[in-house]
């Protein structure tokens, strides 16, 4: 019986492609971590202007008269839920409201916090920037994250 060639690969192709398989994992796991951290980041930005405009839309129609407010009112958001639950319209007969979010969108750096308007760190307007703290209305958000950006700034002062 002539003698044929075997067949299958030895021991020494089988740890070489193992070893380029783990090389080439090693160098793609960093790229996927940071793809995914650039994706939260991006979702980040994205929330942050949501509810801000929806607060900035909040005391534009505040100052219009379409909000009834007192002479110690600010003209922002008493909470980020009349956001989302609505104001009535103090210029239509029929006491329509006025709503300004849909949905709060959640923290993407707190996803632990289940409920979106707990996650959100919130600034009044009688806090300084630099020292927000919560007070009678809500001027500003941010994240109450204590991690780092991709560029270097806490997720704080975005």
């Amino acid at each position: 019986m002539p003698f044929r060639g075997s067949r299958g690969f030895t021991l020494i192709e089988l740890v070489i492609t193992v070893a380029i398989v783990a090389l080439l994992a090693s160098v793609a796991l960093p790229v996927v971590e940071m793809t995914v951290q650039r994706n939260r980041e991006q979702d980040l930005r994205v929330a942050l202007r949501e509810i801000r405009t929806a607060i900035d839309a909040y005391k534009r129609a505040s100052d219009e008269g379409r909000i009834v407010k007192t002479i110690k009112d600010t003209g922002y958001p008493p909470t980020l839920a009349a956001l989302v639950d609505g104001v009535v319209d103090a210029r239509t007969p029929d006491k329509k409201k006025i709503y300004f979010l849909r949905r709060l969108p959640p923290d993407p750096m707190q996803p632990s916090i289940k409920d979106p308007i707990d996650a959100w760190g919130k600034r009044s307007y009688a806090s300084p920037p630099d020292r927000p703290e919560e007070g009678d209305d809500v001027f500003d958000v941010y994240s109450r994250s204590d991690s780092v950006g991709i560029n270097g700034r806490p997720y704080r002062e975005w």
